[in-house]
């Protein structure tokens, strides 16, 4: 119970400082680079070692690019069906696609399934979302915007120099040896920052003005990535036959909200930036109880 008060209320003090104007426009991103920087390498650094080295590993791995794969293709064939934009499609491919698998996806699925699901939650973010972004996300939003051409060179040094990745493979490495006391202590204290820092982050950010005109796309986005992205897991891990913690992860993983940063690059990119902010916003606020049901399925 203590972790939804702790998300709910992090969330209300993030929006409402917002409202109020008592946090600088740049405080969300300065909050989030720490979490980026330090809290998140920290909670890698502490977790991964304590996975071992099997299939289940690759679970998360696997549900995350297949959900991806599906929702982004998904994602086009109707946006093409229904005559969207390019602006509302590359925004569409963005919000619609990528899940909020850190911000949101620690204190939630933490809720639900406790202490040991981090590590797994840590392998879908960085192996599966976060890779995703730097790749699958800048090509859509320099693709959609026409304003930058597609370096690969620049995504494989955005990959290679992103610290929480940096602190992924170090901690892959290093699976199975046990830290210092003194060192244990220190990451605790540190990955304990990543929750309350990170929501009220999210809470600064929220945009919950929605566009009048662009409902279609609005109530499109949220279905595929709160309703059909979901079930898409699901189905995977029934006709694999998982039945284990990494699945569940997997699965409400799969059910989070529309990633804040994918929000973030398609209005930074041009991309419909009152309709990428209105469907992270509603989305954050919708995937607590979808995600309630979600548990209910697994």
């Amino acid at each position: 119970m203590e972790n939804f008060i702790l998300i709910v209320l992090a969330l209300t003090i993030g929006y409402g400082f917002k409202r109020l104007g008592i946090f600088p426009e740049e405080a969300a991103a300065i909050l989030n680079k720490f979490v980026i920087f330090i809290s998140l390498p920290a909670m890698i650094l502490l977790q991964i070692p304590k996975l071992t080295l099997s299939m289940d590993i690759l679970i998360p791995v696997i549900i995350a690019w297949v959900v991806m794969t599906v929702t982004a293709i998904l994602t086009l064939l109707i946006s093409k069906k229904i005559h969207f934009s390019k602006e509302i499609t590359g925004a569409l491919m963005l919000v619609a696609v990528l899940t909020n698998s850190s911000f949101l996806g620690i204190p939630i699925i933490n809720a639900y399934l406790g202490d040991e699901a981090l590590p797994f939650i840590l392998v879908y973010d960085q192996l599966g979302t976060f890779l995703a972004l730097a790749t699958y996300g800048i090509f859509v939003a320099a693709y959609y915007s026409n304003k930058s051409e597609i370096n690969v060179q620049i995504m494989a040094v955005k990959i290679l120099t992103f610290p929480p990745f940096i602190s992924l493979i170090i901690a892959l490495l290093l699976i199975g040896t046990p830290f210092p006391d003194a060192i244990s202590k220190v990451l605790v204290m540190f990955a304990n920052t990543i929750v309350p820092i990170a929501l009220v982050a999210v809470g600064l950010q929220l945009q919950l003005k929605l566009p009048g005109h662009e409902i279609r796309p609005f109530a499109m986005a949220l279905f595929i990535k709160l309703l059909i992205a979901p079930m898409i897991a699901l189905a995977l891990v029934a006709m694999a036959g998982w039945t284990n913690l990494a699945a569940s992860v997997s699965v409400m993983e799969a059910g989070m909200a529309p990633m804040v940063t994918a929000g973030a690059m398609a209005s930074l990119s041009g991309l419909a930036p009152r309709l990428s902010s209105a469907i992270v916003g509603y989305g954050i606020l919708l995937s607590f109880f979808t995600t309630a049901v979600l548990f209910k399925l697994l």
